[in-house]
């Protein structure tokens, strides 16, 4: 047995100390945001990766299962560290502020005759000044948010901006005339968009990679679902009462969400990066707490230790070519954009005799099903507010389909990588959308044009809804696991592509349907959304690993 001191003792303490040295030298941050869209999440195989010291290392889920991305610190203040109930709380309040600016734009198409009445004009001219735009500038708002919250953190930006929200909806409620309920639909668009880029973020700051997916089909399904509740509820509201009331109820709403917020919001920035992510103590005092979280004022603090202006400004340039981004993009502004639009406006043309002039009606969903046949279906207002509750009922569905389907292909793909996750496995999903898009938006335009039973119509936009719901979910997760160092970018990037997807729309689909038809228009939309699908999800997953190595920041 050798004495203490020998040769082979050093040996021994020599290795031991080279070891314990390459656990601390692993900066399992560096790895988690650099390795973009590759993870190692079976334990068997980072014994592989990272030797077995290494390995031992890494934090586990509670089963020993799945390794932890991020890492969790050890500081119990740590989001990641933060109880399921506290998580699930702060994931409820960022889903209802994610309803709000799409439910206070739907808001207008449950009382779209009512506007044309108050301000003497027609229902056309309501949308081109006040629908479009405000959704126009939703996408927008996000990229402006997004500057601010890599500065300040996500709680006093999305507080400010649902105050700021909050107050223009007001200003719609009162509006005196149409040039000032325009102006405050638009403002209230720019800053109310800011949840719906918030979650993404607040997601991964709170939870584990494997989680991700699930938990954002929750906050998705928030925003997706907020342009049909307003018209279903205020469409039965409307049929007895002032406009004004309308405005009133969802300026309540807001109020409740902002309420929440104050009270209840916290802050899930946590800046892991640093030797101490949090230099500066919080105050004892809960008032005093609140106060400074929700002023910016901690958020002022640390801002010298995050992204400058400079870089939070031109980023965008850096990442706006990359190709897996624009390709996945544009997919998605297509699916959504021709999805969505639907609600803002939708084809109808009857002749109508007055004066000797044939006259084109344009409207939304309301105006087609409130034509008398042959032309509509003759409903009152009452049972077209009720057929808003399709695409309600199409949503939830949606967000239950996704949440399993999700949840298989990541660990169906886990399993056959031998224990390595590639972002390009989430993709799976959008064949399953595209099928259930493309059947839809046929029976849809066909229902339309043959004038189908109402079964038709809802089955159809039912269809497109549940597509909607689970390709966007997909592609969220897709660009989030591809940058992880740029979460809010791609929340931004894609919040953008979506609303001018379905700002567009309203533009070119009523003149085509009007000379066409509305099975040409919806059957050649979805035949553009199986095209791109076809171009683009199998190129990037075939090439995305090496789109990503070379592409991804």
């Amino acid at each position: 047995m050798a004495a203490p001191g020998s040769p082979s003792d050093s040996v021994k303490l020599d290795f031991e100390a080279k070891e314990a040295a390459s656990i601390e030298q692993l900066d399992f941050v560096s790895y988690y945001e650099n390795n973009a869209g590759r993870l190692v999440v079976a334990p068997e195989e980072a014994k592989v990766e990272f030797g077995e010291e290494v390995a031992k290392a890494l934090k586990l889920t509670p089963d020993g299962t799945t390794v932890l991305w991020p890492q969790p610190s050890d500081d119990p203040e740590d989001p990641q560290n933060w109880s399921n109930v506290r998580k699930g709380f702060q994931l409820f309040i960022i889903t209802l502020a994610a309803i709000v600016p799409d439910f206070d734009n739907g808001v207008a198409t449950g009382v779209l005759f009512a506007l044309s009445r108050q301000f003497n004009t027609t229902t056309g001219e309501i949308n081109d000044l006040t629908n479009n735009w405000s959704i126009f500038l939703l996408g927008w708002g996000g990229i402006f948010s997004v500057m601010l919250m890599r500065r300040y953190g996500r709680l006093p930006v999305l507080f400010w901006s649902q105050v700021l929200s909050l107050a223009f909806l007001l200003g719609n409620t009162f509006s005196p005339n149409l040039n000032t309920f325009a102006a405050m639909r638009c403002l209230n668009g720019f800053f109310g968009t800011t949840p719906q880029v918030t979650g993404l973020y607040v997601i991964s700051d709170m939870f584990p990679f494997h989680l991700q997916a699930r938990k954002l089909n929750i906050w998705t399904m928030g925003f997706i679902v907020s342009p049909f509740i307003s018209p279903m509820a205020f469409g039965f509201l409307v049929a007895a009462a002032n406009w004004r009331l309308s405005y009133g109820i969802a300026c309540v709403y807001g109020a409740a969400v902002l309420t929440l917020i104050a009270l209840f919001g916290e802050e899930t920035m946590y800046d892991r990066s640093l030797k101490d992510p949090r230099p500066y103590p919080l105050p004892k005092s809960w008032i005093r707490r609140r106060f400074e979280l929700l002023s910016g004022i901690v958020g002022a603090r640390m801002a010298k230790f995050r992204a400058s202006w400079k870089e939070v400004s031109t980023i965008w340039v850096h990442l706006a070519w990359r190709p897996h981004i624009v390709g996945i993009l544009l997919f998605e502004a297509m699916l959504f954009g021709f999805g969505i639009g639907i609600n803002v406006r939708t084809p109808l043309r009857t002749s109508l005799r007055a004066e000797g002039v044939l006259r084109t009606i344009q409207g939304t969903n309301g105006v087609f099903l409130s034509q008398p046949p042959p032309v509509g279906y003759g409903f009152d207002q009452i049972r077209i507010a009720g057929c808003y509750a399709t695409p309600v009922v199409a949503v939830v569905l949606g967000e239950l389909l996704g949440r399993y389907l999700n949840d298989w292909i990541m660990h169906l793909s886990i399993r056959r990588n031998n224990g390595v996750f590639e972002a390009e496995s989430r993709l799976w999903a959008c064949y399953v959308a595209v099928a259930f898009y493309t059947c839809g938006m046929i029976l849809l335009g066909a229902g339309f044009q043959k004038h189908l039973s109402i079964a038709a119509f809802i089955i159809g936009w039912g269809l497109v809804e549940i597509a909607t719901m689970i390709n966007t979910t997909v592609v969220y997760a897709y660009l989030n696991d591809s940058f992880p160092r740029f979460k809010g970018e791609m929340s931004a990037m894609l919040n953008l592509a979506r609303t001018l997807g379905g700002f567009s729309v309203a533009y070119f689909q009523v003149p085509w349907a009007l000379k066409h038809g509305a099975l040409q228009t919806f059957g050649c939309e979805a035949a553009v959304v199986a095209a791109l699908f076809l171009l683009i999800v199998p190129a990037l997953q075939l090439k995305g690993r090496l789109l990503r190595n070379r592409f991804s920041m």
